[in-house]
């Protein structure tokens, strides 16, 4: 048996998702039953349902359609930028206003629930890919000092992996934004010529 092929969300689908992006990102996920959304929304339980078949399913949903639309707006950013230099400060100031937009339940709960910090650790390790990425054009371009470009990659993906774990946000008291700006005039501070 094929499996039923994908349904394009309607209009009211689309709106409730980014209504619930937005409810998420200021108070988190965790704490809502699904009989809170649905007043919270106005919206019946059978319509959440209709997005997706459990309050944790949703949750991914609502988690990854908000790292998926941040990762197009900021490549839509940084597209038509040739300069290294440039490309690593609007890349990471676009992760930064993102993330900037999550409230502290929203990056617990995020860090709480395993399939929305899977969602998180892939999107990490895309933006890891980018700058590699773009210490490379630097480098190849001569915008950068000859430094071992997978090295300082390899770094720069330890230190975003320690953003998303929390681990720098507990140890040095920033957000997650925050983190990203400084790691932004951390790489360009070091790798210019």
């Amino acid at each position: 048996m094929r499996p039923e092929p994908r349904r394009r969300p309607t209009a009211r689908q689309r709106a409730l998702l980014a209504d619930l992006e937005a409810l998420f990102l200021a108070e988190g996920f965790a704490d809502f039953t699904l009989d809170d959304l649905a007043g919270r929304l106005r919206c019946s339980k059978s319509t959440l349902y209709a997005l997706a078949p459990s309050k944790e399913q949703l949750a991914v949903k609502v988690v990854t359609q908000f790292f998926r639309g941040a990762a197009e707006r900021i490549e839509e950013r940084v597209g038509g930028i040739d300069d290294a230099r440039k490309l690593i400060a609007e890349y990471l100031a676009g992760v930064s206003e993102h993330l900037n937009r999550a409230s502290a339940a929203f990056m617990r709960d995020l860090a709480g629930f395993g399939p929305t910090r899977d969602a998180y650790q892939l999107n990490s390790r895309f933006a890891a890919k980018r700058l590699r990425q773009f210490i490379d054009k630097g480098v190849a371009d001569g915008v950068f000092r000859d430094v071992h470009a997978r090295l300082v990659a390899e770094m720069t993906g330890l230190i975003i992996e320690g953003i998303q774990t929390g681990v720098l946000g507990r140890r040095t008291d920033v957000s997650d934004a925050e983190a990203f700006t400084a790691l932004g005039e951390l790489l360009l501070g070091g790798l210019d010529k």
